[in-house]
C-alpha cells in the first residue's frame, strides 16, 4: 500500500470534518446577521481563494489542512464603520455569541449522527461476537467460556457483532469490576457467565482489553483447498490446479488454510516441497514463494487463493442493518456514548488513571484513515464519524483558544452580568495555547514511538 493510499483518505476526511465544523460557525453567524469576512479551510498560504455572497466573504483553501477558521467582523481586530457596527460579532448578545461558537462542535456531532445513520441503515458485514479462548489459564477460560461461544448480551445490552462486544467491554473496563455475559455455546446451550475485569486496563502499551481477558475472534477451520491460481505464479508453474487440496509442506501436515499461509509467508524465496491431492491421487512439486513487500516486510506468496466456503463465512460474519427510525435512534445513542466515553478517557488521563500514551496524533489518524478506506466505504464512514466526534468533543473542552474556552467565558459573563476582563482573557489565551502545544507534543511523541516500535 503506497503512502498516498493513507494520505488521500486522511486529507479528504479531515478536510470534510473541518469544513462541516466551520460551516456550523458560519451558518449560525449568518443567521444572526453577523458579517463574515473570511472562511478558511486550512492554515498557511492560500492555494485557492475567491469572493462570494452579498458581503464579499473571502473563501480560502489553504496549504495545511490541520484546522480552519471563520473570521467575522470584530472591533477587537480593527476599526469598524458605524454603519456596520450592529453586524460585528462583539456587538451581539452573549446568547448569540454562545450559539455561534457552539455551532462548530455541534455540527461535528450532528455529522457523526448522519454518518452512523447511513452505515446502520445501509447495513454492514461485521464479525460475529463468537469467541475463541486463547489459553486455559486466561480470565475467559477461568470464567467458563469455551471456544465457539457466541456472546448475545452483556448485562441488559444486546450484542449483535464483535464490534458491539468490544465496545461494551471497553466501557465496562472504565467503571465495572465484573460483567454478566450471556452466551450461546457451540451446541446451542444458553448460559450466563460472570467475567471479572480486575486488572484489565485500556493502555496503548498493552493488548486490547478483549485480548487481555483471553478472547480472540472465532475462526472456523478452512480446508487448504485451492480456489483460484495466479497465472504464471509459483503454484501455476508447479502444476497446482483449482480444487487441489494441499496436504503437506516440507513433509509437515497441513490441515487448515491458515497453516498454509503462515508457512508460505515465512519463507520468501525459499524452495518448499508441496504435496497435494487431486481426485484422490497424490502429487508433489517444489514451489519457491515470490518475495512480496507488505508494509515494509518481505513475505512469501505462491499465487493461490482459498476456495470459497459459504458455511465458514456464515460462522464468522453477520450482516447488521436497521430501519430508518431504528437506525437514527441507534446513531444518536452511538454518538452520545462515544462522546461520553471520549470525555471519560480524557478525564482518566488528566487524573493519571490512564496513560497519555493513549493519545493519538495525525500520523496515527492517517494510518487508521488508510486502513479503514481499504476495508470499505462503511468502515471509512465509521472512522470519519469517530474522528468527527473526537473533533467536536475536543473543541468543547473548557480550554482557552478552543471553542470550549470561549463558551466558558460566555457562561461566566452570563453569571456575572458582564464580560470577562480582557487581561484575564489574555492570560487564559496564553495558558490555553501552552496546553494545546503540550497536547500536540504528546500526540506527536506517541506517533513517533508507534512508528519506531512498528
Amino acid at each position: 500500500m503506497s503512502i498516498f493510499e493513507y494520505i488521500i483518505p486522511f486529507v479528504v476526511g479531515l478536510g470534510l470534518l473541518i469544513l462541516i465544523h466551520e460551516l456550523g460557525h458560519y451558518s449560525v453567524a449568518r443567521w444572526c446577521d453577523v458579517k463574515v469576512l473570511r472562511f478558511s479551510v486550512g492554515f498557511g498560504r492560500p492555494l485557492f481563494k475567491w469572493r462570494a455572497g452579498k458581503d464579499g466573504t473571502e473563501w480560502v483553501l489553504a496549504l495545511f489542512p490541520l484546522g480552519g477558521y471563520v473570521k467575522m467582523l470584530d472591533e477587537r481586530e480593527g476599526e469598524v464603520a458605524a454603519a456596520e457596527l450592529p453586524r460585528a460579532f462583539t456587538q451581539q448578545s452573549v446568547w448569540r455569541r454562545f450559539a455561534i461558537v457552539a455551532a462548530g462542535p455541534l455540527a461535528n456531532l450532528l455529522l457523526a449522527v448522519l454518518l452512523y445513520w447511513v452505515v446502520f441503515v445501509g447495513g454492514v458485514d461485521e464479525l460475529r461476537a463468537r469467541v475463541e479462548v486463547s489459553s486455559p489459564e486466561s480470565v475467559a477460560a477461568q470464567a467458563g467460556f469455551t471456544s465457539g461461544d457466541e456472546i448475545i448480551q452483556v448485562g441488559d445490552v444486546p450484542i449483535r457483532s464483535w464490534q458491539d462486544w468490544r465496545w461494551r467491554l471497553l466501557k465496562a473496563v472504565l467503571d465495572e469490576p465484573t460483567i454478566d455475559v450471556v452466551v450461546v455455546s457451540a451446541d446451542g446451550v444458553r448460559a450466563t457467565r460472570r467475567l471479572s475485569l480486575s486488572g484489565i486496563t485500556i493502555d496503548e502499551a498493552k493488548n486490547d482489553p478483549v485480548a487481555q481477558l483471553g478472547f480472540r475472534p472465532y475462526r472456523p477451520m478452512i480446508p487448504p483447498v485451492v480456489g483460484d491460481i495466479v497465472a504464471g505464479g509459483a503454484a501455476d508453474r508447479a502444476g497446482l490446479r483449482v480444487g487441489d487440496r494441499v496436504v503437506a509442506i516440507d513433509q509437515k501436515r497441513i490441515e487448515d488454510w491458515s497453516d498454509l499461509v503462515e508457512r508460505v509467508s515465512a519463507a520468501p524465496g525459499q524452495p518448499m516441497q508441496f504435496e497435494w491431492l487431486r481426485d484422490g491421487a497424490r502429487s508433489e512439486g517444489v514451489l519457491t514463494p515470490e518475495s512480496v513487500d507488505r508494509d515494509g516486510k518481505l513475505v512469501g506468496r505462491v499465487g493461490i487463493m482459498v476456495a470459497p466456503l459459504a458455511e465458514g463465512r456464515e460462522a464468522m460474519f453477520v450482516t447488521v442493518s436497521h430501519g430508518p427510525i431504528e437506525g437514527l435512534v441507534k446513531a444518536i445513542a452511538q454518538t452520545w456514548e462515544m462522546s461520553t466515553f471520549s470525555l471519560a478517557m480524557i478525564g482518566r488521563m488528566v487524573t493519571g488513571e490512564l496513560s497519555w500514551k493513549n493519545l493519538s496524533g495525525p500520523v496515527t489518524i492517517a494510518d487508521y484513515a488508510g486502513q479503514s478506506a481499504k476495508m470499505g466505504l462503511d468502515h471509512y464512514l465509521k472512522f470519519l464519524a469517530l474522528i468527527s466526534i473526537s473533533l467536536g468533543v475536543l473543541n468543547l473542552l473548557p480550554i482557552p483558544v478552543l471553542d470550549g474556552g470561549h463558551l466558558l467565558y460566555y457562561v461566566i459573563e452570563m453569571l456575572r452580568g458582564g464580560p470577562v476582563p480582557e487581561r484575564v482573557m489574555e492570560i487564559g489565551q496564553q495558558v490555553g495555547f501552552a496546553l494545546l502545544v503540550m497536547l500536540m507534543a504528546f500526540a506527536f511523541y506517541n506517533d513517533i514511538n508507534r512508528l519506531i516500535s512498528g
